[in-house]
């Protein structure tokens, strides 16, 4: 499709890391289990936009994530061809982001059930301890879960009217959910399309 791919998730990290002022309130909402508001992520996600690379179009992985950042999306005469709904059962999205570890220096990433280091919570190259993500912390992320199906079903509805709402099931192999993608976007423009997940980035 010649477009480029925004990972919201990629880029409040990025934010929080280098310690912009949108991203120490970013950090806060996420140590503590919030979403990040709109402001937040509007903040962000524009200075992404301006990029040369997005000059055909976007793909905005993880947003919307509440009926009013849809509609503002609407308001800022952002004309969507679709949104495409990963649905994951709410056991498999924490079994996959709870059991994430990491070694911080190095970025290597852990998982205890698909990618589990030599010796558990232990870095195979270093012999450093992993860490977690304060938000990929089980208990943080359920909370997310419970607001985020609170915010859910009005971005459905809402999508849904408008006729650009589509939903993957996204608890199979890669491939199937792959010829499911690409069937959804068969005679799509390039043009901008949303995608949110059912749990978090």
């Amino acid at each position: 499709y010649g477009i480029c791919h925004l990972s919201t998730g990629d880029m409040l990290r990025e934010a929080v890391a280098a310690k912009t002022p949108n991203g120490v309130r970013a950090k806060d909402a996420m140590d503590n289990g919030r979403l990040v508001t709109d402001d937040i992520v509007f903040g962000i996600v524009k200075d992404a936009l301006v990029k040369p690379e997005c000059k055909k179009g976007y793909i905005i992985d993880g947003l919307p994530r509440t009926l009013g950042q849809a509609k503002a999306m609407t308001d800022m005469g952002i004309e969507v061809d679709k949104t495409l709904h990963f649905n994951v059962p709410d056991d498999v999205i924490l079994e996959r982001t709870a059991g994430r570890w990491l070694h911080r220096p190095s970025g290597r990433t852990y998982h205890e059930k698909f990618a589990p280091p030599k010796v558990p919570f232990t870095d195979d190259v270093t012999g450093e301890k992993l860490t977690q993500r304060p938000d990929d912390k089980r208990e943080v992320c359920e909370k997310r879960l419970v607001i985020y199906h609170k915010e859910l079903d009005p971005i459905v509805d809402y999508y849904k009217k408008a006729g650009v709402y589509t939903e993957i099931n996204g608890n199979r192999p890669a491939a199937d959910v792959r010829t499911s993608v690409l069937a959804a976007l068969e005679g799509t423009k390039v043009r901008p399309w949303f995608q949110f997940w059912r749990g978090s980035n």
